[in-house]
Formats: structure tokens, C-alpha cells, sequence
């Protein structure tokens, strides 16, 4: 017998993306969650209720941002010099962790900057991650402090400075 951790008009991370959980339904004899992206409305997600502690996980909290801004210069870099480094930004993609997503944004930035020095430009492969990376935290971090995303942004690299 499992309590279920998640119910309707709960904000959930699915895939790292925000959405509300809208309704549940059955579908041939499953119960199922129907998710909507708060960034494309049009968006509707069928989950398994039996899966959903698998699949979504609860927002983070103020407190816990504030936490994690707090040691992002602790976060190590993944190691800069991987032959496989999309591989690492995937599995920390997969992680589901904020502090993944800012070891993907620290190690690609650290990178161009590196390629920059040599007269390089940056790898697509590493602005595709460090974009993305920065997309999935700042959508997160702009939900929890209703704001926009230039705003979330702005206000952690305020944080650190």
C-alpha cells in the first residue's frame, strides 16, 4: 500500500521541465496523472499514477535554491578534458539534480573560456548543453520565485558575486 506523494493542481518536474499536474484519469483500466507544460500549454502528458515517483519529482523550495546557490563554487566541474564529455553532460542530465545542471553550465563555460583563449570557438556540443542546462535551471528557479527567466538568472549570478 503506497501513499501517493503527488495530486491535482501540484507543481511537478517532468523530464526537467515545470508542469501542473491537471487531472487524473483512467485509461483502459490504469489510472493515469495528465500533465500540462507551464512553458507550452498545448503540451498534455499522460503518466502512470504507478509510475510518478519515477518519473516526477516535487519543485525544489526557496530554501532549497538559496541552499544551492550557496555552494555552486563548491560543485566540481566534471572532468574538462573527456573524450566523452557528452556522454558525462547526459548522465548529469539525467541526474534530475539542480547541482548536475550547474556541473554542466561550470565545466562548458570553463571549456569556451579555454577555447576562447586559444582562438576557438566553442564546441556546438557544449553550447547545446550549457544552454540547455541553463534553460532547465532558470525555468525552475523563475517558477519557485514567479519571475521571469532573465530574472532567475540575474538574480543567481547576483548571488554570486
Amino acid at each position: 500500500w503506497v501513499i501517493n506523494m503527488f495530486k491535482v493542481n501540484d507543481y511537478v518536474i517532468y523530464k526537467r521541465d515545470v508542469c501542473i499536474i491537471l487531472e487524473e484519469k483512467l485509461i483502459s483500466n490504469y489510472e493515469y496523472f495528465v500533465l500540462q507544460s507551464t512553458i507550452d500549454d498545448s503540451l498534455k502528458i499522460n503518466i502512470p499514477k504507478n509510475m510518478s515517483s519515477k518519473l516526477l519529482r516535487h519543485l525544489n523550495t526557496k530554501k532549497d535554491i538559496e541552499k544551492l546557490i550557496s555552494k555552486i563554487k563548491t560543485i566540481p566541474l566534471l572532468d574538462v578534458n573527456s573524450k566523452n564529455i557528452e556522454e558525462d553532460y547526459k548522465r548529469c542530465l539525467r541526474d534530475e539534480t539542480l547541482e548536475s545542471l550547474i556541473a554542466i553550465i561550470k565545466t562548458s563555460y570553463f571549456r569556451n573560456q579555454s577555447r576562447l583563449a586559444h582562438n576557438k570557438k566553442m564546441t556546438d556540443k557544449d553550447k547545446y548543453y550549457y544552454e540547455l542546462a541553463e534553460k532547465f535551471l532558470y525555468n525552475e528557479i523563475a517558477y519557485i520565485y514567479n519571475t521571469t527567466y532573465e530574472d532567475a538568472k540575474k538574480y543567481v549570478l547576483d548571488k554570486l558575486n
